[in-house]
């Protein structure tokens, strides 16, 4: 990852489609060209999150494990 993260969003035990509806809600809180992680447990957000970007525009890095089972997905807000 070439930035740190600017904002963290823990969606533990979060079912679908939760966690996207937390990245759509907290995208704006971070500034543009920062990286805001998504924590999430869910399954789905695996092909939720790089979908919800390529939807509205935004760059997917990648995921990372959280280190307690949940995977840390990467999105650095483009616009």
């Amino acid at each position: 990852m070439t930035k740190p993260v600017a904002r963290e969003l823990d969606c533990r035990g979060m079912l679908c489609p939760r966690p996207i509806i937390e990245l759509a809600r907290h995208i704006d809180s971070v500034p543009v060209g920062s990286v805001l992680a998504v924590v999430a447990t869910d399954v789905a957000a695996r092909t939720d999150v790089p979908a919800w970007c390529r939807m509205r525009a935004q760059e997917y890095l990648g995921a990372e494990p959280a280190g307690d089972g949940g995977t840390r997905y990467l999105v650095r807000r483009v616009s």
